[in-house]
């Protein structure tokens, strides 16, 4: 239960930072409202703050998150931004999780 509650929390963190880059990019590269910073600005917050709720010191979770962060990142650009995904993205996404999954599942030593 504990690797899909890291996880699930990776991905809504994920989903939080990328929020709070793309808001202000609409903005200046899009031509839309200045206001789109107001929340872009609340979801980097809420980005940071999901960051603290992790146990484990902060560079391993950092690492890891890292990977979990390509895949969000590659899937919004497929979901939200219509790119076609290709075979390497997806193998780089996968090879992305193997290394989150060894940094935070891996036996720890005492």
């Amino acid at each position: 239960m504990f690797e899909v509650k890291t996880i699930a929390l990776f991905v809504i963190t994920a989903l939080a930072e990328i929020i709070g880059c793309y808001l202000p990019y609409l903005w200046l590269k899009e031509d839309k409202s200045i206001l789109l910073l107001i929340p872009g600005a609340l979801s980097l917050a809420l980005f940071a703050w999901l960051l603290s709720l992790h146990p484990d010191a902060a560079g391993p979770v950092y690492a890891a998150y890292g990977g979990v962060y390509i895949c969000v990142a590659l899937l919004w650009l497929w979901v939200v931004d219509g790119v076609k995904l290709t075979m390497w993205d997806g193998i780089g996404g996968a090879v992305a999780l193997l290394g989150m999954a060894i940094i935070m599942f891996a036996p720890k030593s005492v």
